[in-house]
């Protein structure tokens, strides 16, 4: 192997790094004239490989970039999250859930805010598939290492149960362990420093609680029958409408993984109509040099008589 197929791995990560930078709608184009200028080098093959982002994708990979320190942190939250989760009761990882996903949806609309900065309007199913990304990345380690890298071609989920194989949406297996380079400018409209994400406890958490018990308590001796039959007509709401909450929970995740699915696919068809439009703007050029070449022929051989 000589050292320019040596070198060839870290130059092309580097010429993704800069490719996956760019605005979604230049892409195809750089990546094209990257792919000229390379060619007939160990770099053109691996240029010509690189997949257009889908729109959710990118809009991550712009994250990274220009709120790089609001990222690190929501992914050292789900770091922690997932240290912790052993040891925490049931209410403390219900009151961290919400939390992380009270974070989320605040870095979510970051995102779009940003995105529109950079001329990109965002779908509410971009901006669903944008935060099931940042989910999947606080909850599985491998995620957050592909959504570090901000090379990212495909959004993610997870559900935190498996690990998810995350090869298929990295722009090339470089980019594993690769950290994007970051853009200048990614602040708060404020202009000041982007604001800290993390869980703060509420230090007097455990005397509410016990100050609540005791009024519970010097009620419930005072009027027990009372109480005990409001607590069976209140527990029966609440069964109720967990029942319901559950169930359309269940329906508005199958409702985001088809919007996903349907997001993807147009991004997937935009693509190849694009390549299928190179292609024939080719042939088009071909056939009007052939009906060219037979004409003059043609003309040849009537003037031969």
């Amino acid at each position: 192997m000589t050292d320019a197929d040596a070198q060839a791995p870290d130059e092309l990560l580097t010429l993704a790094d800069g490719l996956y930078a760019l605005g979604l709608g230049e892409f195809t184009a750089a990546r094209d004239a990257l792919v000229r200028e390379h060619r007939g080098t160990a770099l053109a093959a691996g240029l010509k490989a690189l997949r257009k982002p889908a729109t959710a994708a990118w809009v991550v990979d712009l994250l990274v970039r220009v709120e790089g320190e609001q990222v690190d942190q929501v992914l050292a939250l789900g770091e922690a999250l997932r240290e912790a989760q052993a040891a925490l009761s049931g209410d403390a990882l219900r009151e961290l859930t919400k939390q992380r996903r009270q974070l989320v949806a605040a870095v979510t609309t970051t995102a779009r805010q940003r995105s529109r900065e950079h001329g990109l309007r965002v779908t509410e199913a971009v901006a669903a598939q944008v935060e099931a990304t940042l989910t999947a990345a606080m909850v599985d380690p491998g995620c957050a290492e592909a959504v570090r890298s901000g090379l990212l071609v495909a959004p993610l989920a997870s559900t935190g149960v498996e690990a998810v194989d995350v090869s298929a949406a990295v722009a090339l297996p470089a980019a594993l362990g690769h950290r994007a380079a970051p853009v200048t400018g990614g602040t708060d409209d404020e202009g000041g420093s982007p604001p800290v994400l993390r869980v703060v406890p509420d230090p007097e958490a455990d005397a509410k609680a016990r100050r609540e018990a005791e009024d519970a308590l010097t009620e419930a001796e005072a009027v027990v029958s009372a109480v005990e039959a409001e607590h069976a007509e209140a527990q029966a709401d609440v069964d109720r409408l967990n029942a319901r909450a559950m169930e359309l929970a269940a329906q508005l995740d199958e409702v985001r993984r088809r919007a996903a699915e349907l997001e993807a696919a147009a991004d997937e068809a935009d693509a190849e109509l694009e390549e299928a439009e190179d292609a024939r703007d080719e042939q088009t050029v071909l056939l009007e040099d052939a009906v060219r070449e037979r004409d003059e022929a043609r003309a040849a051989l009537d003037r031969l008589g």
